[in-house]
């Protein structure tokens, strides 16, 4: 990886309790390059305007700006069309959406909805209150001991009342990647749609929604170096026209009467209220960004520095390393415990040197189960990071070990 890429986040540059910062959290959130900073500030310098509605300027400049980013979008995904590209909030509310809308319409008592152990709590939660609510059993699939799946198990949980199969691309916490497409073909033998929470692929991994095969495919913004606040569900061209909007307002509509209102046509209708402009402006840019480097070498760098730290990280006696042990088979995420002492209180040492860390359930409470423990703490790398974040990192280790073996 360029080594100059670093040199576009202006947020790395900088200290944290004196030490040059090392920033290994971008698993919750990625820092922005100032690429996508410059074509924020240049719309709302430029061409801040409500969308759609106008005929002036501004209007007609804001809306190019949000259309052309959802024609960005499908073509970064590979979506059939635009129609296919819904703005949100984020994955949560792109999960809460088919829950609520496909979910509310097609699953009965009895069906079934089935989903992973690893599973994080916007792709775990929609789906239980939807079972409630209707009657139907949620179902999960297991896990082998390294934290990976088995298309074995996927079959065994899989049946002809299956409605609905949900799982995360890459685990937030294990890193693991999952074999989405095959599980969607078994879905769709059974009759039932696949939906694919893709917050941590989307950054990492080259998408083609068309080749997966999966109906639903979420991610959000601000893990792939664009702003908070947007987020894309994907979704099948058909399902999409027979699903009903779940939020309801102003920009959705197409007739609005005293008694009855009528939607508009996709994407529209499933975004009420003025939409996330600039965050379509901003997810737009942070695309280019990742383009011109290259999702398949941001990929191979990811994998390269998992494989250096889980092994130079693997040397430190009493560190405990979770998912799979094939570097090949996981993401840029290395989640780990240190025996006998919190990983807050490690991330908090580790904190103390300027680096920066992810420590407690990872919004993963059932994974934190099935591992047997309460929490973890996570480094989770990017396209920014080198392997003397990676050093950085296993010397703060062994300091805290150090530290802690004195305490105690």
């Amino acid at each position: 990886m360029n080594p100059e890429i670093k040199s576009y986040f202006p947020i790395l540059n900088q200290e944290v309790n004196g030490h040059p910062l090392v920033y290994l959290d971008s698993a919750a959130t990625s820092q922005k390059p100032v690429q996508v900073l410059e074509a924020l500030k240049s719309y709302y310098e430029f061409d801040n305007s409500n969308v759609h509605r106008g005929v002036h300027t501004l209007g007609n400049r804001a809306t190019e700006k949000y259309e052309g980013a959802r024609e960005k979008v499908q073509k970064f995904i590979n979506a059939k069309a635009t129609e296919e590209i819904i703005f949100l909030r984020g994955t949560t509310t792109a999960i809460n959406l088919v829950a609520q809308s496909y979910g509310r319409a097609n699953v009965e008592e009895g069906d079934e909805i089935v989903i992973t152990y690893m599973e994080h709590h916007s792709n775990i939660i929609p789906w239980q209150q939807l079972a409630k609510e209707r009657g139907a059993v949620l179902k999960y699939i297991e896990l082998e001991e390294d934290g990976t799946i088995s298309l074995e198990n996927v079959r065994a949980a899989i049946t002809d009342r299956t409605k609905i199969v949900s799982m995360v691309y890459v685990s937030n916490v294990l890193g693991t990647m999952n074999p989405v497409k095959e599980v969607a073909k078994i879905a769709h033998e059974h009759g039932a749609v696949m939906m694919v929470d893709g917050a941590q692929a989307a950054p990492h991994l080259k998408i083609d929604v068309q080749d997966l095969d999966c109906d639903f495919f979420a991610f959000s913004g601000h893990k792939m170096v664009g702003p908070t606040g947007i987020g894309v569900l994907y979704g099948k061209k058909h399902l999409l026209e027979a699903m009903e909007p779940v939020e309801f307002g102003g920009e959705m509509i197409d007739f609005v009467g005293l008694y009855d209102s009528t939607w508009k046509e996709l994407p529209w209708k499933f975004e009420g209220g003025t939409p996330i402009i600039a965050g379509a402006v901003g997810l737009a840019a942070a695309i280019d960004f990742l383009q011109e480097i290259g999702l398949d070498e941001i990929e191979k760098h990811e994998h390269h520095m998992a494989a250096i730290a889980m092994d130079k990280m693997g040397a430190i006696e009493g560190l405990d390393i979770y998912g799979p042990t094939d570097p090949g088979k996981r993401a840029g995420i290395v989640t780990f415990n240190m025996k006998e002492v919190h990983p807050h209180d490690v991330a908090t040492v580790l904190d103390m040197s300027g680096i920066a860390v992810r420590a407690g359930h990872h919004c993963a409470q059932p994974l934190m189960k099935w591992l047997d423990v309460t929490a973890t703490a996570r480094a989770s790398f990017y396209l920014y990071n080198d392997e003397s974040d990676i050093d950085r990192l296993v010397e703060g280790l062994r300091s805290a070990k150090e530290y802690f073996s004195d305490v105690f």
